[in-house]
Formats: structure tokens, C-alpha cells, sequence
């Protein structure tokens, strides 16, 4: 019976503790919540409205009905159109969008003879059946989406001459940018990167200041006529060289170890990692000077890693998100990272193109510099 006493008055002393430590206790409803919600609501791997663009050179009623039929499906969204290959091309390197419909301009002749809708008047020759009746260029360095748009590829199109479809034959033909066999390492390797900086910068920074408190060094740091916004780029240096060492070595080893190309420019990788690396050491600076202690910088930190990587892209597709999911994974500086580095590793893209994401990784890095140096008081309370 004693024991049982004993036990039981740990136990109670356990839940007043609890409850005077909100943090913990925001953690035990907060993180089920964060997780039921972003995995029952947020994440989706069935992919929807992809953004596409539309190079029509046709210009015809039949390809306009084409269009309207191929986005009626859900899979795609037609968010930009242009006059060239090219320029779609173009919009697809700078990932503003993510595939583009190609109509050609005999695009009538071919939906005629194509022995995909099964009329086959005029009788076609050999060259012309085997030509698909319009094309689609994909970024295949995210397999998600090049399997979700290479499952229109023999979308029926007996709307058009209520001729019952020809499955055997494709409607229209696929090709895979930047990753033509789609290998997940591709996609995956340099995703890996602004996962695990994400998770290391910012775990980094978050005790740097409370543990200068909690070893009694603030004492030291308060004599000192150091101003906050120095002891903040001081604090943070270190982690930079640490944060792209980490960088060099996981695109190394995915290089030898799994192949994954590097089709890109090394100084614009350098410089756009780098601000990465900055941003996330930032937002760990600021939780650092919100906690009291260790453990709370800690769980600060697991409540901002969970959206962070699960939002990111780097598992699931962003386009698969809901509208809402969206604008709270823009938040993150991870999300804007996985864009850049997918581009500068796979699609030969540079800081011009990504410029969007530079600009607020920028913003990002300057507002938490500040807000850390605003929020560090020199004293002890």
C-alpha cells in the first residue's frame, strides 16, 4: 500500500508539473493535431490541376475543345499559354510550370487519321499512324507528376467524333525532361538536402542563445560590448561552413553512389544554398531567444520541422495540396529551397529563373536576423 502511495503521489506531481509546463503540454495536443490534419487534409498523392502551359499552334475549334477536355480531366490546370516550344520549355526550367500540352499546327489532319479515335478516313499511311495527335513535354525530375500526366496519354477522345476509342494506340505522345527513365533517386537526392538542412540549421541555432544562459556564459556576453545583431552573425558563421559541408557531401555521394546528374550551374547551387542555410539558421535564431530553455528551443523546433518538410514538396507533390496548404508551405523557407535545388541540379536552372524564391529566402533571412537582434536583451532575466 505504500508503494502504491508513493507511486501515486509521483504521478500527481508528474501532472502539475505538466500542467505548468505549456509548452509540453501544447505538444502533447498540438503535434497529433499538426499530423492528423497535414496528413488527412494537406497531403494528397493523388495529383490535381498541375499547372501546365499551352502551346496552341493550331488555333483551331477542335484544339480549343482539346484543351477544355484534357483540363476537364483535373489532372492539369492551364496556367500560362505561349506561341513556341520554346518558351514553354523555358517556363518549365524556371518550374512555374510543370508540363506543356503541345497542339500542332496539322493538328485537324492528324485527329483524322489518327487510329487512336478509330476513323482512320482518309486511309493514313504507315508514317502518318504513328504519329500521336499532340504532345506533351514533362519535367520528369518529380516522378508524382510525370505518372499523373503520362495517364492522359491515352486519354479517349471520342467526345470529339463520338467514335468509340482506340486504346491501343495513344492519343498522345510523352516525353520526359530531366529525367527520362524516372528514377526516384533523381527526384529524391537532392530534395534530401533541404530536408536534412532543414532540420539541422535550424535544431542549431534554436539552443544557441538559451545555452549560453543555462552555462552561465550570458554573464560574460553582457560585459561585453558586443551589439545583437554581431553576436548573431557570430553565432551563426560556424553552421554555415557546417551546413554546406552537409550540402557537398549528400550531392556527392548521391552523384557516385545513385548517378544523380548535376546539370547545373555550381556558383548559383553555392549562392542559393547559402541563403537557404542562412534562413533556416535565422528562424532557429529567433526560437533561441523566445525559449527559456533547452528543451523548450527543442520543441519549438519539432512543431516547425513537421509542416516544414511534410509541405516542402520533397515527399509529396506540392500540386496535390489544397489551395490553403499551399500558402502555409510558402511560409517555409524549405519549400522555396526544395524548388531551387531540384532546378539547379536537374534542370539547368539559374537564380534568374528562380528569382521568386530568392527574393523571399532574402526577406526571410534579413527579417529573422533582425527580429533575433531585436528580441536579444543583455541581461539576465
Amino acid at each position: 500500500m505504500r508503494s502504491i502511495s508513493r507511486i501515486l503521489a509521483v504521478f500527481f506531481k508528474e501532472l502539475a508539473q505538466l500542467r505548468r509546463d505549456r509548452m509540453t503540454f501544447g505538444m502533447v495536443v498540438m503535434i497529433p493535431l499538426i499530423q492528423l490534419v497535414l496528413f488527412g487534409y494537406a497531403i494528397n498523392t493523388n495529383v490535381r490541376d498541375i499547372p501546365i502551359a499551352v502551346v496552341d499552334q493550331s488555333q483551331t475549334g477542335i484544339s480549343r475543345i482539346l484543351v477544355q477536355m484534357v483540363e476537364a480531366t483535373r489532372v492539369v490546370k492551364v496556367t500560362e499559354r505561349h506561341a513556341t516550344t520554346e518558351a514553354a520549355q523555358e517556363a518549365i526550367r524556371s518550374a512555374r510550370v510543370r508540363a506543356a500540352f503541345i497542339l500542332p499546327a496539322d493538328l485537324t489532319q492528324r485527329l483524322a487519321r489518327s487510329p487512336a479515335l478509330g476513323l482512320g478516313t482518309p486511309p493514313s499511311t504507315d508514317w502518318e499512324t504513328s504519329r500521336p495527335v499532340a504532345q506533351w513535354i514533362v519535367d520528369g525530375s518529380d516522378t508524382m507528376i510525370a505518372s499523373a500526366i503520362k495517364s492522359l496519354r491515352s486519354m479517349p477522345l471520342s467526345e470529339i467524333y463520338r467514335q468509340a476509342p482506340n486504346r491501343s494506340t495513344p492519343t498522345f505522345e510523352v516525353t520526359l525532361f530531366f529525367n527520362p527513365e524516372q528514377r526516384t533517386a533523381v527526384n529524391i537526392v537532392p530534395g534530401l538536402v533541404g530536408t536534412i538542412l532543414t532540420m539541422t540549421m535550424i535544431m542549431f541555432t534554436s539552443a544557441a542563445i538559451v545555452r549560453e544562459r543555462e552555462r552561465g556564459n550570458m554573464e560574460m556576453l553582457i560585459n561585453t560590448p558586443i551589439r545583437p545583431i554581431e553576436l548573431m552573425i557570430g553565432k551563426i558563421i560556424p553552421y554555415i561552413f557546417i551546413g554546406l559541408l552537409q550540402a557537398v557531401i549528400i550531392l556527392s555521394l548521391g552523384h557516385v553512389l545513385f548517378n544523380v546528374p548535376f546539370d547545373g550551374n555550381m556558383i548559383d547551387l553555392f549562392l542559393g544554398t547559402l541563403l537557404f542555410i542562412g534562413a533556416s539558421l535565422s528562424l532557429g535564431l529567433v526560437f533561441s531567444t523566445i525559449a527559456q530553455t533547452q528543451l523548450q528551443a527543442m520543441q519549438m523546433t519539432i512543431f516547425v520541422l513537421l509542416p516544414s518538410i511534410l509541405l516542402s514538396g520533397f515527399m509529396f507533390p506540392y500540386e496535390g495540396m489544397p489551395v490553403i496548404a499551399q500558402y502555409i508551405a510558402e511560409i517555409f523557407p524549405a519549400t522555396h529551397f526544395m524548388r531551387m535545388i531540384r532546378g539547379f541540379v536537374l534542370r539547368d536552372a539559374t537564380l534568374i529563373d528562380v528569382h521568386r524564391d530568392v527574393i523571399w529566402m532574402s526577406g526571410f533571412f534579413v527579417l529573422g536576423m533582425v527580429a533575433a537582434a531585436l528580441r536579444f536583451k543583455k541581461r539576465l532575466d
